[in-house]
């Protein structure tokens, strides 16, 4: 698939998604064919390919922060936020590092 087709399907600007695969193509995840018959095809195999690499990939690490101020001590006696954040972090990323690419094609 190209390009084009990537961003008409998805309803996001061509070259956004160029410079996206084009950082999929250099971390190893894609290949990418010139011309008018180009486009980008899986190098490696589906299910090698984890939701979490490719979003780290694209987005940089997932942090798991404590605290959603970033203080090191936390100005109350507890977080009054129940450590919520931390807990939907490591949630989140353990998700992602379940699903796989061919766990999404196969639906």
């Amino acid at each position: 698939m190209n390009v084009v087709k990537i961003a008409e399907s998805t309803g996001t600007s061509r070259h956004h998604v160029a410079k996206v695969m084009q950082r999929l193509v250099k971390s190893g995840y894609l290949v990418s064919h010139r011309g008018p018959r180009g486009g980008f095809e899986l190098k490696k195999k589906p299910e090698e390919i984890s939701f979490l690499e490719i979003y780290e990939t694209i987005e940089g690490t997932i942090e798991i922060n404590t605290c959603p101020m970033d203080k090191t001590t936390c100005p109350f006696d507890q977080c009054i936020l129940n450590n919520v954040t931390s807990k939907m972090s490591e949630e989140f990323r353990e998700y992602m590092k379940n699903q796989t690419v061919d766990k999404f094609l196969k639906g």
